[in-house]
C-alpha cells in the first residue's frame, strides 16, 4: 500500500512538474515573440514640442483635454491613446502635446496661460479636441507661426474600432501635407 501511494505521489509530482515546465516554456516563447510597444511621451510645454517636431520633422499632435472632469477625454484615452496600435502610430508619426484644462488641479501659471492661448488660437470650444499642426519662424519678424493641418475629435466608430478609425482620420490629415 505504501509502495503504491509513494509511486502515485511520484507520478503526480512528475506530471505537475511537466505541466509547469510547459506553461513556463509557452510563456517564455510568447515573451520572445512579443513586439515592444513604445510608451507614449506627452509633452506639456509647446517650446519643447516645437523643438522635438523640428528635430524629428514630425507635426505636433495637440490634445486639448479636461483631464480630471471630461468623460469623453477619458474615454478617448482608453479607447484610442492606450491602444498599442495608436502608440506605434504616434511614435512614428507625431510629437504629442497635452494641453490640459483641469478643474480640481491647479496648473502652474505659465502652463495655464500657454494652454489658454492655444485654446483661443485654435478656437477650441469642446473637449476632447485634437489639432495637428507644425510651426515655422518668420525670418523677418522672428515670430512663430502655427500652421494648422487639421482637427480631430472623438471618433464615430463601432465599439472596439475607435483606434483604427481615429488613426485613419489622422493619416488623412497627414497625407494632405505630404503632397
Amino acid at each position: 500500500m505504501k509502495r503504491t501511494l509513494l509511486f502515485s505521489t511520484l507520478i503526480l509530482s512528475i506530471g505537475l512538474f511537466s505541466i509547469s515546465l510547459q506553461k513556463q516554456t509557452a510563456f517564455t516563447s510568447s515573451i520572445a515573440t512579443t513586439e515592444v510597444v513604445p510608451a507614449l511621451k506627452w509633452h506639456t510645454d509647446l517650446a519643447i514640442a516645437q523643438k522635438k517636431s523640428k528635430d524629428s520633422k514630425k507635426p505636433i499632435f495637440a490634445f486639448f483635454t479636461g483631464s480630471d472632469w471630461c468623460g469623453w477625454c477619458k474615454r478617448l484615452q482608453a479607447a484610442v491613446f492606450k491602444k498599442d496600435e495608436f502608440k506605434k502610430w504616434a511614435d512614428k508619426s507625431v510629437v504629442l502635446l497635452e494641453l490640459d484644462f483641469p478643474r480640481r488641479t491647479k496648473l502652474p501659471a505659465k502652463l495655464a496661460q500657454q494652454n489658454r492661448q492655444l485654446q483661443q488660437l485654435f478656437k477650441v470650444r469642446g473637449y476632447p479636441t485634437v489639432w495637428i499642426f507644425d510651426t515655422s519662424v518668420d525670418s523677418k519678424t522672428k515670430k512663430t507661426n502655427i500652421n494648422a493641418w487639421g482637427q480631430l475629435g472623438y471618433p464615430r466608430a463601432t465599439a472596439g474600432k475607435e483606434a483604427e478609425t481615429f488613426i485613419a482620420s489622422a493619416n488623412k490629415i497627414l497625407a494632405t501635407k505630404k503632397k
